[in-house]
């Protein structure tokens, strides 16, 4: 028995308690693991500062170190998203339909947990306490493994994660991290069949392609985010700018932060320097097409076809004018990774054809890509964002945590 092996046998020796618990014992757990973090936010500050030391040593960008780092705000704010958690309404046990045959059977669909979820992440520790919290309201057990980037950060979130659950009086092992960060533990995650039940891969487009391409355990594909917002000939221009600014700049190396910006040719000589006052607050690198740099001189590089299907994860931007909403929906097509999508217009006829014919899980129309996420949603945390079609998309809250089960009862009905 391999090492994943082990943690899949120890969850599923303890998924039954966290399956079967009540609405009630579960968010007694949140509320405690909120409790513990808060408690425990000079401990934690102290392993996140090994981790964010080690990743400047090892020349990781200030935009990845960023996404690493925990603050005492950050701290809070994950527990408060434990504490937020709780009030969301418990999708286990929801009948979803019910009726009864010709011959007087009872059937019943009901929303049951999944089982053991397995989940693979990079960077970001709050996913730690994030999916673990997902798990545990959704009556699931966990086996998550984060990246080596974040691993001291990870080690002490789970400690006081699994403390917290062992004094509410349920097995600690519906929650375990994967300690070993080499490739092995990942191998041998998907392909832990009969131990984990699904696995939901989080983070870049190198690991999400690994999972989906290898693993022979059930996933749910999350997506990388090559994300566009078009901005429309009749588009407000102040507007433009401020969701443009926020979507690339508010945190660059999130997967719903903008990649290419396509701005209509009309719009283009008015709008493209006024984005550009904005964006050298931030020394945004803007690479742009022919016309692009007609408008903004010579100093902006020339973009690439790989520009524009790159995720970059930073202070950079592709922008593209083109002649049409037609062009835009086009590139969009082209070079989408079926996140986020974004038209600024004030065109109702164009802003329902941006939404019609854009095939992402999120398409928004004169608001931030940003928004994109289980929190902003409503949903609280998120266990990620997917971009398939089948089961899940967009962001994944806690019915996306749960199947479904039939409960058929009947008085000794046979089939002839």
């Amino acid at each position: 028995m391999n090492y994943i092996e082990q943690l899949g046998e120890a969850a599923k020796k303890a998924k039954k308690s966290i399956a079967t618990a009540s609405t009630a014992k579960k968010n007694e757990i949140l509320e405690k693991i909120a409790q513990n973090l808060r408690k425990n936010i000079d401990v934690i500050l102290s392993e996140n500062e090994k981790d964010t030391a080690m990743a400047k040593e090892n020349g990781i960008t200030d935009a990845m170190v960023d996404r690493l780092r925990l603050t005492p705000e950050r701290i809070n704010d994950i527990a408060d998203a434990c504490i937020y958690l709780t009030g969301l309404n418990d999708p286990v046990g929801e009948v979803i339909e019910g009726y009864t045959r010709p011959n007087g059977m009872r059937i019943t669909k009901t929303r049951v947990p999944m089982g053991v979820i397995g989940i693979i992440f990079e960077s970001r520790p709050n996913v730690t306490v994030d999916a673990a919290t997902l798990c545990i309201k959704s009556g699931n057990a966990a086996i998550l493994r984060g990246g080596k980037e974040a691993i001291n950060s990870n080690k002490i979130l789970m400690d006081i994660m699994r403390t917290s659950v062992e004094e509410c009086g349920i097995q600690k092992d519906i929650i375990q991290l994967v300690e070993d960060t080499s490739r092995e533990s990942s191998n041998q995650m998907m392909k832990a069949n009969g131990y984990i039940d699904v696995l939901i891969p989080r983070g870049g487009k190198g690991l999400i392609k690994a999972v989906v391409e290898n693993a022979t355990v059930p996933v749910i594909e999350t997506g990388s985010g090559n994300c566009h917002i078009y901005i429309d000939e009749s588009a407000d221009i102040d507007m433009a700018v401020s969701v443009t600014n926020n979507g690339k700049t508010q945190r660059p190396s999130v997967c719903n932060a903008l990649e290419t910006c396509l701005v209509h040719k009309s719009a283009a000589k008015e709008f493209l320097p006024k984005l550009m006052d904005e964006f050298k607050k931030f020394d945004v690198d803007v690479r742009g097409c022919d016309r692009t740099r007609e408008i903004l001189g010579d100093g902006i590089k020339k973009a690439t076809e790989l520009d524009y299907a790159t995720e970059f994860d930073d202070y950079i931007m592709a922008v593209k004018v083109v002649d049409d909403i037609d062009e835009a929906i086009e590139h969009i097509s082209k070079y989408s990774t079926g996140h986020s999508e974004c038209i600024i217009t004030n065109n109702l006829k164009n802003a329902e054809k941006f939404q019609r014919e854009i095939d992402s899980a999120c398409v928004y129309v004169n608001c931030s890509t940003r928004f994109t996420d289980g929190g902003e949603f409503g949903f609280g945390a998120e266990i990620g964002i997917s971009t398939q079609r089948l089961h899940a998309r967009g962001p994944m809250g806690l019915r996306e945590l749960t199947t479904m089960k039939y409960l058929i009862n009947g008085d000794g009905q046979i089939r002839k």
